[in-house]
């Protein structure tokens, strides 16, 4: 979508600010446990700070990864390994997905998960978003770190989109069908590591180290050099907080850089 104005970067940055200063310094590591928990109503995926360069090159403050954007776009697909964070005591969030829309536009269809530190430990959840809403927890399932998940979001037609979210490790698969967000154009199709936003601000990512996406398509089609690369950036300092590699036959690595 297009870029947010200047003071919700602002609000964005001094939220990761006041989260950084409840925490001191040379915190200790805590032990990471396997906990799921209860997906706030207040986590977003909303795109932010986007901006365009050359080449396919574009920086974003809470999204690294892939976007297509050059067509008309009914399907996204992707495979991943739910990463297995390190927590410290300090609070962060992150969040892996595949969507149609939201590159340059206010809608956004999506599912995925979530790794989650909170209290020192790392908390995993599956989740499906419509904007405006904000994500909506599967019920009934839980994810570990190392599950095996497959996602796909298709567009039926009438304003439906089918979400689908699996873990084949732990042999569950979850399917919702809603209507799309008001004004959805299917113009763009992603698959993301993100900082998640947490109360409208961009939260600390959470250390996820490397997360590989396999067989990556948009329209049944692997995504190739030709999308957009999308480098996670400090909305303040500008550093690099995740990276994506070069992508090939719709495999690509997404590498955790540092926090906020």
């Amino acid at each position: 979508m297009t870029p947010k104005g200047s003071a919700r970067l602002l609000a964005a940055a001094a939220g990761v600010a006041s989260l950084a200063l409840a925490i001191p310094a040379n915190a200790a590591p805590v032990t990471v446990n396997q906990v799921n928990h209860s997906i706030t109503g207040n986590e977003g995926h909303r795109v932010l700070g986007m901006s365009h360069g050359t080449k396919n090159a574009d920086e974003s403050t809470n999204w690294s990864g892939y976007g297509a954007d050059t067509g008309t776009y009914t399907s996204v697909s992707s495979s991943w390994t739910q990463p297995t964070i390190t927590c410290t005591s300090k609070t962060s969030y992150s969040s892996y997905w595949v969507g149609l829309d939201g590159f340059s536009n206010s809608a956004l269809e999506q599912t995925g998960t979530e790794a989650d530190c909170i209290s020192g430990k790392a908390v995993y959840g599956a989740w499906w978003e419509v904007l405006p809403a904000s994500e909506s927890a599967y019920s009934g399932v839980t994810v570990k770190g190392g599950d095996k998940l497959s996602a796909s979001v298709t567009y039926n037609g009438s304003s439906n989109f089918t979400m689908t979210l699996t873990d084949s490790t732990q042999n569950w698969t979850k399917t919702t069908t809603h209507k799309g967000s008001s004004g959805f154009q299917n113009t763009s199709a992603e698959v993301i590591a993100e900082a998640t936003s947490v109360g409208g601000s961009v939260a600390n990512l959470s250390n996820f180290g490397t997360v590989n996406f396999t067989g990556a398509k948009a329209n049944g089609s692997a995504l190739t050099s030709s999308a957009d690369e999308i480098t996670m950036v400090g909305s303040s300092t500008g550093n690099v907080i995740a990276q994506p590699s070069a992508i090939s036959g719709g495999n690509f690595s997404v590498t955790w850089k540092g926090y906020n």
